[in-house]
């Protein structure tokens, strides 16, 4: 059986399984089957597939997050004598009203992404952590620790493997800032992202990298 292409649109894509609550979805996104995403914004073009948990998050452009990701994963009280749901989800257990305070100081640790962030299959972000522009977590990672822009790292806990680019590079990506391109530039330069390398394209595009070069 022919598997025929996906169409995404201006309006988020969402799918039937997906849970979205409080949330603002840029243009072209899409979040995936049994997805969750709580008061989260995602920017234009950026994506969650299946099973994805995702609260208290600020998610910029393009970013791609893969499968059974946990972004902002619930912090028990430990500064509490009781670590339970009860001390703060009390109207589960017909105690008393939930504890806004709790859940006010868990919004307190918000997570943040810059733009073209990949983020592998099973990743956990921790509370009040911030991802770079241009960075990549690996499969599996536990991230603890702030990830600067461009930087590849993995493991438990996430540690940082390598760059992606020397700084000049990453310097003139961060001037050029296609990300923030309005669509018809985008389209109009798809064969400069496919056909040309990283160098070349921050050379065609960036007159302070063409200087540098030129020295």
């Amino acid at each position: 059986m022919e598997i025929l292409p996906k169409k995404l649109s201006r309006l988020p894509t969402v799918h039937p399984t997906a849970l979205v609550v409080k949330s603002k979805l840029g243009e072209w996104t899409e979040v995936g089957p049994r997805a969750k995403i709580i008061e989260t914004v995602m920017g234009d073009y950026s994506y969650a597939v299946n099973d994805c948990d995702i609260i208290y998050a600020r998610i910029g452009k393009f970013c791609s997050i893969a499968a059974g990701v946990r972004i902002n994963p619930g912090n028990h009280p430990l500064h509490r004598a009781a670590l339970h749901h009860f001390s703060y989800r009390s109207s589960q257990f017909d105690m008393a009203e939930d504890d806004d305070d709790f859940f006010n100081w868990r919004r307190s640790f918000p997570v943040t992404f810059g733009h073209d962030v990949w983020i592998g299959h099973g990743a956990v972000i921790l509370p009040g952590r911030s991802i770079g522009t241009g960075a990549a977590v690996g499969a599996g990672s536990v991230v603890t620790m702030d990830v600067p822009p461009f930087t590849i790292v993995a493991g438990v806990p996430a540690k940082p493997i390598r760059e992606r680019f020397d700084a000049y590079i990453q310097e003139a990506l961060m001037r050029i800032n296609w990300w923030d391109w309005k669509r018809d530039k985008l389209r109009r330069h798809l064969v400069d992202f496919r056909q040309l390398s990283t160098k070349a394209f921050i050379e065609k595009f960036d007159p302070q990298a063409k200087r540098k070069q030129k020295r």
